[in-house]
């Protein structure tokens, strides 16, 4: 994806099947015509609420304990395994305030925040606690679907057939998704700052397991942490990026790049938590925490830059318009 034209042509003809055509914006009293927020606006918006972030934070990481806690001391079969999918939701929210601390909105101290958002939370779900996934995540936002974008094939060519989509979705359910990510990090061990990398992952599970060791149930690790990142997690993570991002195409208008779908009370405790499915705003400033984004995206509705016609009724009617068979995209 290095050379431009060759990059243009992958954009053309892979992406863009699920990207609308939205009327211009030319901006309003408190929104830019990119749909930026202004002034006084903005200045609120981007205004980081600690305290309730604290509590989030420690609600956050308690609920993979009480997963743990109530599989324990129920000890019925039913309990194990509705515990193995909590725990994947459980995991999917620890991911999301690992996304907020990589824009550094967790804390407004930068040293609090990497600490809690990218060196723990980040380096104990399956990470190595570096910045790798904030500064590809960077490219991410500044140019969607550009050269640098991390995911541009996990976006790309949607809508596909169902028989396509349901292989994806195996993929994921079945642990070759987790696979294809854990294996990268034992190659290359001949690199010092990769091995470096791969001892830190390792030492983030290995401390994982000797909680649960202690606890005098090591088999747990496998069962309530290891089983829902493999076979759940992955398949929460694919639904979740396809529905931001699926389909779309590059371009300097946010909403082709992104889109919006309804909110729920189920949506968000199940597949978007923490606000972060209000996506067309977060695009359109990233600059904004998580707590701000229902109040800016009530903007861009209220003054016209998102209309109607642009949002999706359900996360359900979404994933169906995309497995309804493969339409040759636009030219960008």
């Amino acid at each position: 994806m290095a050379d431009t034209g060759d990059h243009d042509q992958l954009v053309s003809t892979m992406t863009g099947g699920m990207a609308p055509s939205p009327a211009a914006f030319t901006g309003s009293d408190r929104l830019h015509p990119d749909g930026r927020p202004k002034d006084a606006f903005r200045d609120e918006l981007r205004h980081v609420p600690v305290a309730r972030n604290i509590v989030t934070v420690a609600t956050t990481t308690a609920l993979p304990v009480l997963v743990v806690w109530a599989a324990v001391t129920l000890a019925h079969p039913v309990s194990w395994v509705l515990a193995v999918p909590a725990m994947a939701l459980a995991q999917n929210r620890l991911f999301i305030l690992h996304h907020e601390a990589a824009h550094r909105l967790l804390f407004p101290n930068r040293r609090l925040n990497d600490l809690v958002g990218i060196t723990l939370i980040g380096w104990l779900t399956f990470g190595t606690g570096s910045h790798g996934y904030r500064l590809g995540h960077i490219n991410h936002h500044r140019d969607e679907f550009g050269p640098k974008e991390p995911d541009f094939l996990l976006y790309s060519l949607y809508p596909i057939t169902r028989q396509s989509m349901r292989r994806k979705l195996v993929r994921d359910a079945t642990g070759v998704s987790a696979y294809r990510i854990v294996r990268p990090r034992f190659q290359r061990l001949g690199n010092n700052r990769h091995r470096r990398l791969t001892l830190m992952f390792l030492a983030g599970q290995a401390l994982i397991a000797t909680v649960f060791w202690a606890t005098g149930h090591p088999w747990l690790y496998l069962l309530l942490w290891v089983a829902p990142w493999v076979f759940l997690y992955q398949v929460l993570n694919r639904l979740r990026a396809i529905a931001e991002h699926g389909g779309m195409t590059r371009s300097a208008d946010r909403r082709r790049a992104s889109r919006h779908v309804r909110q729920t009370p189920l949506a968000q405790a199940l597949l978007v938590p923490c606000n972060v499915g209000y996506h067309v705003a977060h695009h359109v400033d990233p600059t904004i925490p998580m707590r701000h984004l229902p109040r800016l995206h009530r903007a861009l509705v209220d003054d016209g830059y998102i209309t109607d016609d642009l949002v999706w009724p359900s996360y359900r009617n979404l994933w169906r318009a995309m497995a309804a068979g493969p339409v040759r995209p636009a030219a960008a």
